[in-house]
């Protein structure tokens, strides 16, 4: 007996494969979503939501994910940014600049030195969950770890991250900052982060933001609140992607079994974290 939802999902993916293999032969060209619409033989709006639905994102976003990684190949290699912006279609190296900052946070010329010239501050600091290393840069925070190693393997990993940047230790500032993160009582404000990841990854974070402390979504709870309901395992992947613990709450994830599940620095201090914010919540928190 066939499956009339399994067969649908079976042609809605054969149009999304085409939109995309049209896409990636077309990218340099900057084709409209009108054009891709049409040779799929949806209408705009029709293709719009059902690429979403699938890929997580919009054909426009998906089109800009292959433009930027083109450009940021070419940065990389010898061309320059005028170069690079007409070889990935685009018009201008405004252009490609207001692209490559929104997806890679770095400047093209930032991205063509491998980050040289970037000025990183950093330092080791006690938290209400262990010994953290965070690191930020004059745009915000770009890294937030808790100690699961020893210190070189916790900046090796920065190192790796910010591979050409200029790199500075500064506990005292740490420290405060730290503090602010986890103030003794709880007052609301605004931390910078300096997010660096794919517009589907940035999209997933950003939706993992606006998760109240003390509250707990599943894998594909979160896909739909960053309207991807069909895209659980690439959330999944872009919630491992992510450097910035606890102001990025991957902790706040959990399977849909209800169990807790894996996190980067540890289960048990993923409970910890939940226990700690449902305290804040109730006000049963000790001093």
């Amino acid at each position: 007996m066939r499956n009339p939802e399994l067969d649908e999902q079976s042609r809605n993916f054969a149009v999304v494969a085409r939109a995309i293999e049209y896409i990636r032969a077309n990218a340099r060209m900057q084709p409209t979503l009108e054009e891709i619409a049409a040779v799929v033989h949806l209408s705009p709006f029709h293709l719009q939501r059902l690429f979403s639905n699938w890929a997580g994102i919009s054909p426009k976003r998906f089109l800009q994910y292959l433009t930027k990684e083109h450009a940021r190949q070419a940065l990389a290699g010898a061309a320059d940014t005028l170069t690079a912006a007409v070889d990935s279609g685009l018009s201008s190296t405004s252009r490609l600049h207001d692209l490559m900052i929104s997806c890679e946070a770095l400047s093209p010329g930032e991205i063509k030195s491998g980050g040289r010239g970037i000025e990183i501050g950093y330092g080791f600091s006690p938290s209400p969950f262990g010994e953290a290393l965070i690191a930020w840069t004059g745009r915000g925070i770009c890294h937030f770890a808790f100690c699961t190693t020893d210190a070189p393997g916790m900046l090796a990993e920065l190192h790796a991250l910010w591979p050409a940047a200029t790199v500075a230790r500064d506990d005292e500032h740490a420290r405060a900052l730290v503090a602010t993160i986890f103030p003794a009582t709880p007052t609301r404000g605004a931390l910078h982060l300096l997010l660096r990841g794919t517009n589907f990854q940035i999209k997933v974070w950003e939706a993992l933001i606006r998760v109240e402390p003390g509250a707990m979504v599943s894998y594909s709870e979160l896909a739909r609140r960053a309207a991807a309901p069909n895209a659980q395992r690439a959330v999944g992947s872009a919630l491992a992607a992510n450097s910035i613990a606890f102001l990025i709450p991957c902790h706040r994830v959990i399977r849909e079994s209800g169990e807790v599940g894996n996190y980067r620095w540890g289960s048990s201090r993923k409970l910890a974290m939940l226990g700690w914010e449902a305290g804040l919540g109730t006000g049963e928190r000790e001093a």
